[in-house]
């Protein structure tokens, strides 16, 4: 059983106020000649398919003509909603769908049937199971003591009940711990979004989405695909591509990734103004690239990124590395202090109004109350 494993497309995204529609458009036909090139039998879309819960008209376009191109493949396809989506609309039609192969996750409801899929070596269960929160889980399980997410998420997949002696792949949409996030990727309230991958031993492959770059956890068993395309500076030195996961015999599975070209690639380049302008005669089509640019001058540039924008058209970001914004950064030696989650920072504030720290009843209702709160945000 050959798999195809996506995620992330996040359609409609903007990056530092550019519309990313055509470099998407493009590389979703990159990805169908992937597809084309290696025959599977399934294809696995593993959340956040827009960028926005309420998606704008051509994003919802776009994905509508990759699903009916799926479709006319007669690929069984698999969707779930990630944090960016909302699973009432992406659910929208799943059982007038179900019937042209194309599975879309409903929302929630603490049942999860199996799609059950076939090939030489028997049956191979397909799970869906759409981003959750704990306050998700909770509703369904109300006898349960779930805070975390790696409670909650081991309530969901227990709820599966799963045949074990067979092949079991699950498409969710989680932080699995031991994964390394980009700058594109957003940080869940309190940072208590981490699912232990013991949570998921029983399944012979897991499709995860929710994390930027490509990886393994622990084993290509348990794997982020990552994004199509790069969506912050902080993703330049990856290289974006496809997941194929071939299932054979139980406990049999081969991964690999096939990389993925885009139309207009995300860069950085470091120099002075006179450097950088030269290098734009080497650089060919490529100056259409996205491009971060740091020049190394000592004085600014008068009007600098719109002279730079007349030779790189899509100049994303200017910065200047020179005596003058070196002196604003910190000490030699001394490292830049680690972001604290929300959650923790009001631990330490609410410590130092009331001499003491808070009761564990306080932090859980705490990030309940900011889950609550933010439902949308995250």
């Amino acid at each position: 059983m050959k798999l195809i494993h996506l995620s992330d497309l996040h359609l409609g995204k903007r990056v530092n106020e550019f519309s990313m529609l055509e470099d998407q458009a493009f590389i979703l036909q990159e990805i169908l000649r992937i597809i084309d090139e290696e025959q599977p039998q399934a294809v696995l879309l593993a959340g956040d398919i827009y960028d926005k819960s309420v998606p704008s008209g051509e994003a919802v376009q776009l994905f509508d003509g990759f699903l009916w191109e799926l479709s006319s493949r007669k690929l069984q396809v698999f969707v779930i909603s990630g944090n960016h989506d909302s699973p009432e609309r992406l659910s929208f039609g799943g059982r007038l769908m179900e019937g042209s192969g194309i599975h879309l996750s409903p929302v929630y409801s603490g049942k999860v049937e199996p799609v059950v899929l076939e090939d030489a070596y028997g049956p191979v269960n397909v799970y869906l199971l759409p981003f959750l929160k704990p306050a998700h889980v909770r509703r369904y399980f109300p006898e349960e003591e779930i805070g975390t997410y790696t409670e909650a998420l081991g309530k969901a997949v227990e709820a599966l009940e799963i045949h074990k002696e067979q092949r079991n792949v699950l498409v969710t949409h989680q932080f699995v711990t031991g994964a390394s996030r980009s700058d594109s990727e957003e940080i869940s309230v309190g940072g208590s979004d981490n699912v232990d991958a013991s949570v998921f031993d029983d399944f012979d492959y897991v499709a995860l989405g929710h994390i930027h770059g490509p990886q393994n956890i622990g084993s290509p068993r348990i794997r982020y695909c990552g994004t199509p395309l790069k969506y912050s500076f902080s993703e330049v030195g990856q290289q974006k591509s496809v997941t194929v996961a071939e299932l054979k015999e139980k406990g049999t599975l081969e991964v690999t990734a096939r990389p993925l070209t885009p139309l207009r690639d995300l860069r950085e380049i470091r120099g002075s103004y006179l450097e950088v302008t030269a290098k734009s005669f080497y650089e060919g089509r490529n100056r259409e690239d996205y491009l971060h640019i740091t020049l190394t001058d000592e004085e600014d540039v008068p009007d600098g990124a719109a002279k730079l924008r007349v030779i790189y058209p899509n100049l994303m970001r200017l910065d200047y590395d020179n005596a003058r914004t070196r002196s604003r950064n910190l000490p030699e030696g001394a490292e830049e202090p680690a972001a604290k989650p929300p959650l923790e920072l009001f631990e330490e504030f609410y410590e130092r109004q009331n001499n003491q720290p808070m009761t564990e009843e306080q932090i859980r209702f705490s990030r309940e109350l900011m889950e609550t709160i933010w439902e949308d945000k995250i």
